[in-house]
């Protein structure tokens, strides 16, 4: 049935159009019209094709053939995640929030399922016995979403992880990133502590890292030990006439040519140390300025 445009809501909070991808659909709708109608619920809430939508907006359409659909609150939503997973542009973020949100969709669906992956059988709330078969037959939501997207199911269980494990402040660095962050490093940073993710992300997202196996937390401090006898002076002036011979062996041997293929991140990390070993220089300078000549 067609149905006026302007009567067609949008759950908020809904992922944004592809601007590029709704000009190429709306010149194709344009020249072959619309093949594929879009889906509605009876409230003509849209379950699925928003794209189709603002194309056809785009195209200054005022009616647009739909689909009723019996879907309603959270089967609706189900469906319209489903369509979601189809696009080819989802970050790795985004796409294990869609999965996580799936699965609490599914689960609150299909509450059996979150018992019988427990490994017992499904009472409901009226503690009713649920068969053996029943147990069996029941699809996990891990099998289901496997099924559906044709990929295996600890793929599923990985992207779940990203969205579950990650803080909400690392979230928000990946979603601001130039470059989006890769799947298996968004599984990284998963598996990282709280008060690291955030770190290893602003590096990787800055490029100041390729990986985070290359992401080096703080050395946490043991129990406090008894203060060592400090250094004699001439002990420290000794160990800091190795340290110039050293920075002066080290910058003879350094070609132009060989050293500016040096990785990105291990330039920038070489900067930092030398705008240390900087500091100290000066330091140790302004020391030598108050010993007589």
């Amino acid at each position: 049935m067609r149905i006026p445009i302007h009567e067609i809501k949008i759950n908020p909070g809904r992922r944004e159009t592809a601007p590029g991808s709704v000009r190429e659909l709306a010149d194709s709708i344009a020249e072959i019209g619309l093949l594929n109608p879009i889906t509605v619920d009876r409230g003509h809430t849209l379950i699925a094709g928003l794209h189709r939508l603002e194309a056809t907006k785009l195209l200054g359409w005022r009616e647009i053939e739909c689909v009723v659909s019996e879907l309603e609150g959270l089967r609706a939503e189900l469906a319209e995640i489903d369509e979601n997973f189809v696009r080819s542009d989802l970050t790795a973020l985004e796409f294990g929030e869609l999965l996580l949100r799936r699965k609490e969709l599914y689960e609150a669906l299909h509450p059996q399922t979150v018992q019988t992956n427990l490994g017992g059988p499904f009472r409901g709330n009226q503690h009713q016995e649920v068969s053996d078969k029943m147990t069996q037959t029941t699809k996990s939501f891990a099998q289901d979403t496997a099924e559906k997207l044709g990929v295996g199911r600890r793929t599923v269980e990985r992207q779940v992880q990203i969205a579950k494990r990650l803080t909400p402040e690392t979230k928000s660095i990946l979603r601001g990133a130039e470059a989006p962050v890769t799947r298996k490093e968004a599984l990284a940073l998963s598996r990282l502590e709280p008060g690291s993710q955030a770190k290893a992300a602003a590096l990787l997202a800055a490029g100041e890292i390729r990986s985070v196996e290359e992401y080096a937390p703080p050395v946490r401090a043991g129990p406090a030990a008894h203060p060592a006898p400090a250094p004699s002076p001439e002990a420290l002036a000794e160990e800091a006439a190795g340290f110039a011979q050293i920075l002066r062996r080290v910058s003879e041997q350094c070609r132009p040519e060989a050293f500016v293929r040096l990785p990105p991140a291990q330039a920038n990390a070489l900067r930092r140390q030398m705008a240390s070993a900087r500091d100290a220089v000066e330091k140790f300078e302004k020391l030598l300025e108050m010993i007589p000549k």
